[in-house]
C-alpha cells in the first residue's frame, strides 16, 4: 500500500517538476517543498518580494522581516530589489542575509504571491506586475489622491497642512500613485514638525498599516476602492531653486514651514551683492525695534540683533531671524554685519539674481 503511494507520489511530483519547468523552475530553487508553494497561496503567510530604496522603505522592511521569523506572521519568504549604490535599504537586507536582487528583477515567474513598493522611484512595468498573482502594494505618505508623487511629507509640511496619513495602494502600471486604495489611515501633523520627525512617525505608521493589509489582504482587496478625481495634489521632487526666499511675498509661517520642509536637505538662499548667500540656523519670527520708527523696510530688510547676535530680515508680514549664513565660508550673525554689511552699507538681500540685475541696470542708467 506504502509502495503505491509513494508512487503516486513520486509520479505527481514528476508532473509538477515538468509544468514548473516550462515555467522557469529549477530543482536548486527550494527543494519540493518550494515546489509546492509555485501554487500561489489564497492567504497569509506570503512569499514576498519588496522593492524599496531609503529610510522610509527600512521601517516596512524590518517589520515584514520580523513578521518572517515570527510564529503566526504574515510572510513565510522575504526577498528584496533595490537599486545599485550604498542605500539603506540594501544594507538591511545584507545585514538580515536576505536575498538581494537588481533592477530590473528576473526569475519573478512563479516565485511570488505579492509584491510590496515603499520609497522606490522606478515606475514597475505591466509585465513585471502581472507575474504577481495578488498584485504589488505600494506604501505612500499621504492621504492620497492628496501629493502624488516623489516628495509628499515635504510639501504636506510646506503647504500647512494640519492632517496627513499613510495610504496603501495597488500598484498601476504607466504612472505613479494612482492605484486603488485597498487601506488608509489618517495621522495629525504635529505642530512646528519638520519633515525628519513627520518622516519618522508616518514611515512607522505605515509599516502597520502594511501588516495589516497584508493579514486581511483578499478581503481588502475585494472592497479595494478607486481613487477621488478631486482633491488631486501633486508633491513633485524638490530642487534648489525651491530655497530661495522671496521676502515680497513669504510670509514668517510660510518661510518657517519652508525652513522646516527642506531645510534639511537643502540650506535657504537668497541674494547678496549678486551673490548667493545661504541662511542658516533659522530661529524663526522675531520681535525687533528700530532706531528710526519713520521708515518702513522693504522686504529683504536686514538687521543685526545685538542682544540675540541674530541677522533679522524682513518678510511680507514680519522679520525673521538667523544666527549664521555661508558665504564663501560661515559666518556668524556677528561677523557678517561687522565683515560686510557695515563695511559695504548694503543691507538688503533680494529675491533673485535677476532682481540684482535689474537693481544694477537702474543705477546705471541713473548714473
Amino acid at each position: 500500500m506504502w509502495m503505491r503511494t509513494a508512487g503516486a507520489s513520486v509520479r505527481v511530483l514528476h508532473h509538477l517538476q515538468s509544468c514548473c519547468t516550462h515555467s522557469g523552475w529549477r530543482p536548486t530553487d527550494g527543494g519540493p517543498r518550494r515546489l509546492c508553494r509555485l501554487m500561489s497561496s489564497s492567504g497569509p503567510p506570503w512569499r514576498l518580494l519588496f522593492f524599496g530604496t531609503d529610510h522610509f522603505a527600512v521601517e516596512s522592511l524590518k517589520l515584514l522581516n520580523s513578521s518572517r521569523s515570527s510564529s503566526g506572521g504574515v510572510v513565510e519568504s522575504l526577498e528584496v530589489v533595490t537599486l545599485s549604490g550604498d542605500v539603506p535599504v540594501k544594507r538591511f537586507a545584507q545585514q538580515n542575509r536576505l536575498p538581494l536582487h537588481s533592477w530590473p528583477p528576473d526569475k519573478v515567474d512563479g516565485q511570488f504571491d505579492v509584491g510590496v513598493v515603499v520609497s522606490f522611484g522606478c515606475l514597475l512595468p505591466e509585465k513585471l506586475i502581472n507575474k504577481f498573482p495578488h498584485g504589488i502594494l505600494n506604501v505612500h505618505p499621504s492621504l492620497l489622491p492628496r501629493w502624488r508623487g516623489s516628495a509628499p511629507i515635504v510639501h504636506t509640511i510646506l503647504h500647512g497642512d494640519t492632517v496627513t496619513g499613510v495610504t496603501i495602494i495597488q500598484i498601476r502600471p504607466h504612472r505613479f500613485d494612482v492605484g486603488p486604495i485597498v487601506n488608509q489611515e489618517l495621522h495629525p501633523v504635529p505642530e512646528k514638525c519638520t519633515v525628519e520627525e513627520l518622516g519618522a512617525a508616518l514611515a512607522s505608521k505605515g509599516a502597520h498599516l502594511l501588516i495589516d493589509t497584508l493579514m486581511t489582504l483578499s478581503e481588502r482587496m475585494a472592497h479595494k476602492r478607486e481613487q477621488g478625481q478631486t482633491g488631486v495634489t501633486f508633491a513633485p521632487k524638490i530642487n534648489t531653486s525651491m530655497s530661495f526666499v522671496v521676502w515680497e511675498e513669504q510670509t514668517c509661517d510660510q518661510i518657517d514651514r519652508l525652513y522646516r520642509s527642506i531645510g534639511f536637505r537643502i540650506p535657504l538662499r537668497t541674494i547678496w551683492m549678486g551673490k548667493t548667500v545661504q541662511l542658516l540656523d533659522f530661529v524663526g519670527k522675531c520681535h525687533i525695534s528700530l532706531a528710526d520708527h519713520r521708515t518702513q523696510p522693504v522686504p529683504g530688510s536686514v538687521s543685526y540683533q545685538k542682544e540675540s547676535n541674530t541677522l533679522a530680515v524682513r518678510c511680507k508680514d514680519g522679520w525673521v531671524g538667523f544666527k549664521a549664513v555661508l558665504l564663501r565660508r560661515r559666518l556668524t550673525a556677528l561677523d557678517f554685519h561687522n565683515g560686510y554689511l557695515h563695511h559695504t552699507g548694503e543691507s538688503r538681500f533680494v529675491s533673485s539674481k535677476t532682481e540684482t540685475e535689474t537693481h544694477q541696470m537702474k543705477e546705471n542708467s541713473m548714473s
